[in-house]
């Protein structure tokens, strides 16, 4: 009796696991999967799939065992019928009429979802109540219809961490979170990046199909409803099944290798999700190698002439309140770059603005995201571990670029061509004191085309000159952040722009429109007053891609960017190692600004200079100094990988490539200097020390 009861468990675990198999099989021969395995290693990898998979189908099956329990026919009859049946429907007055509900501040879909199904679970109660004669039939209908989302989730589930992993190369992460919560962004972008069509066609027919046999396999166990008994041992076993999965399923998250792609391709990517989900910050003093925090400031303090937090700069020549304009350019790799060995010529004006630019050829991002980025240009401190100061809920009155500037007496306003609440990006920036300019400031008739993540480049081009346009005419200086948006997936784009049809949607035809829109922002730039007292800054705000053969691959983090100001700053190449958060302080440097700073990058012009660059994930936290990158990771993991460049054609301040060779011995003052900037950063985050 109670193995037919599970029949339906068994069915859906199997077509679970089928799924899961199919999918690491699929990633073993990814284009993105640069790693080699052996065959015991690859037996390894689906050994402990299997175990990940079963134990996650377990907890996932919690519902549909929570859907066995309540299934009687006691519960129709009066009073307690009538009792249920209004406790459903205030239930769903509740989620539908009140405006601040816990399922609406909540976000994302989570509100509609609820709505769904608790309206659906009410007509279904309603009709076994009042239609006594039809409750098999209505059953059957419900039970089809949880069986139908249980296949389809397992389908999108499956469909998602594929395209997940084709863009990123790994499973669910933080970055995963934040398209649940961006709900509208992220079905546009799926909308207008991939044949939607024939895939959710094909995913309809599957489900339809899957659900279908399973239906006809199980039905006829909702025939006889098992007894109270029956189901306290039933649920008892359950229960202590789901005990052992949530006990197992952290261990297993735990066993790691030296396989990058091999410990990916070996999890799952739901409970990496909700461990995503659940660490938005991670505790550095909990999770990573430490040393005494005197100690850690001490040595991090070191490389500046004043060693202390607070430091007053003075320049040895007058202030030059020349306009910034800093542009952080979506996605844009080094090596999409003509000077990088790029042969597409996909970046012409920016080859040709570098010869004319001050030009930071050897620079690092901190991170793999904009909104790394993001916080690398405004606070100039490295990533800390968890999501960026932007995504956190203490992220205002920080010591900013904007502070320094606002403190100059300039205008300050940061500018992106999308809706500014994504990725926290309005209540960073608007509670850091900087005017907003974003898709909402545009009328009908100024945007010329626009994707699900903004207008058009060179639509934000054309505001970007009227905004200036007024700020100029006020008399005072002006520093705009213009953060650009064509560059991204689904890299669409006015047609008859370039020589790569906007409906192509390659991201070659995304960099190339991006450096369009840029050409034609400068050519509207140097026809306004403003232009030659103007220093432009212009930089990626990560690379396009992160994947690679070890935790930080370099050359996944490795930018260009340029300072060009036409007769003010004089074209260079700088090829000295530097970090992203030393772009603004540099910037300063040049404008001869006095000022007293809490940033943690430097001024690369000055002579106490100490070449380094931090770049890092969610978790994984490296230092590149000296030759070689060190990693400190959660359960106070160390790495450290030799660099050595290999051989190419390029200039050896554009080679890319390194080999990072694992080390058994650690240099252990490298070691002291990664733990104490990341231990500091974070003690001084956590204690507001960087706050203005």
């Amino acid at each position: 009796m109670f193995l037919k009861k599970i029949k339906p468990f068994l069915y859906l675990g199997v077509f679970y696991l089928v799924i899961s198999l199919i999918i690491r099989i699929i990633f073993f021969f990814h284009p993105i999967t640069t790693a080699s395995f052996g065959f015991f290693e690859v037996l390894k990898v689906l050994f402990i799939g299997l175990l990940n998979d079963i134990f996650v189908f377990i907890l996932a099956s919690s519902l549909l065992a929570l859907y066995f329990l309540f299934l009687s026919n006691s519960k129709y009859k009066k009073p307690y019928a009538y009792i249920i049946l209004s406790v459903l429907i205030l239930f769903f007055l509740y989620v539908w009429l009140i405006p601040n509900n816990i399922f609406k501040q909540y976000g994302g879909s989570i509100m509609e979802i609820t709505m769904a199904f608790v309206g659906i679970k009410t007509i279904f109660f309603g009709l076994m109540l009042f239609f006594p004669a039809q409750r098999i039939k209505i059953r059957n209908a419900l039970y089809f219809i949880t069986l139908l989302l249980y296949v389809l989730l397992i389908i999108f589930n499956g469909v998602s961490e594929y395209f997940f992993y084709n863009e990123f190369g790994v499973r669910y992460n933080f970055i995963a979170v934040d398209y649940l919560i961006y709900t509208n962004e992220v079905i546009g972008n799926i909308m207008e990046s991939y044949p939607v069509i024939p895939l959710f066609s094909a995913i309809l027919i599957v489900t339809i199909s899957i659900t279908l046999l399973i239906y006809k396999k199980t039905k006829e166990e909702l025939l006889e409803l098992p007894d109270f008994k029956q189901k306290m041992v039933l649920l008892g076993t359950f229960m202590v099944l789901c005990a052992m999965s949530l006990l197992a399923i952290p261990s297993l998250m735990q066993i790691k290798s030296g396989n990058v792609f091999a410990d990916e391709i070996e999890s799952n990517g739901i409970p990496k999700f909700y461990w995503a989900f659940t660490h938005n910050e991670l505790d550095y003093f909990q999770f990573y190698p430490q040393i005494s925090q005197k100690q850690a400031e001490k040595n991090f303090l070191s490389q500046y002439p004043q060693q202390v937090l607070l430091r007053n700069i003075t320049a040895d020549q007058p202030e030059t309140k020349k306009n910034v304009v800093l542009i952080s350019i979506e996605s844009l790799s080094a090596d999409f770059m003509e000077h990088y060995g790029n042969t597409e010529k996909i970046t012409p004006f920016l080859d040709s603005l570098a010869e004319k630019s001050l030009m930071f050829t050897n620079l690092y991002a901190t991170g793999n995201r904009t909104v790394r980025g993001l916080e690398a240009l405004t606070l100039c401190i490295p990533p800390t571990a968890g999501e960026s100061v932007i995504k956190r809920n203490d992220n205002k009155n920080k010591f900013t670029t904007g502070n320094v500037f606002k403190s100059k007496g300039y205008d300050v306003r940061f500018l992106y061509g999308g809706y500014s609440y994504f990725d926290n990006m309005q209540d960073f920036f608007e509670g850091n004191g900087y005017g907003i300019v974003d898709r909402n400031n545009f009328k009908p008739e100024e945007i010329t085309f626009a994707n699900v993540w903004g207008v058009s480049d060179e639509d934000m081009a054309r505001k970007a000159i009227q905004v200036m346009n007024a700020e100029a005419k006020s008399g005072k200086p002006f520093f705009n952040h213009w953060m650009t948006v064509s560059n991204h997936r689904p890299f669409t784009y006015p047609d008859g722009r370039i020589d790569i049809p906007g409906t192509s949607k390659s991201r070659e035809g995304g960099v190339k429109y991006t450096d369009y829109s840029l050409r034609l922002f400068f050519n509207m730039a140097k026809k306004q007053n403003w232009y030659k007292n103007t220093v432009f800054v212009i930089i990626a705000d990560h690379c396009a891609s992160s994947a690679g053969n070890t935790e930080l691959p370099m050359d996944k983090y490795r930018i260009p960017a340029l300072v060009f100001s036409e007769g003010f700053i004089q074209p260079q190449k700088f090829d000295k190692l530097m970090s992203q958060i030393d772009v603004m302080p540099t910037v300063f440097g040049l404008l001869n600004f006095n000022y007293q700073s809490r940033f943690l990058g430097q001024d690369v012009l000055k002579q106490e200079f100490q070449p380094k660059a931090y770049i890092a994930t969610y978790q994984d936290l490296g230092l590149v100094k000296d030759g070689h990158l060190t990693i400190i990771s959660p359960v106070k993991k160390i790495k450290q990988y030799s660099l050595e460049l290999e051989k190419s054609n390029l200039a050896p301040e554009f080679k890319l490539y390194y080999t990072e060779k694992l080390l058994k011995n650690l240099d252990q003052k490298l070691v002291n200097d990664a733990i104490s900037a990341y231990q500091s950063t974070s003690y001084w985050l956590q204690t507001k020390q960087l706050n203005r």
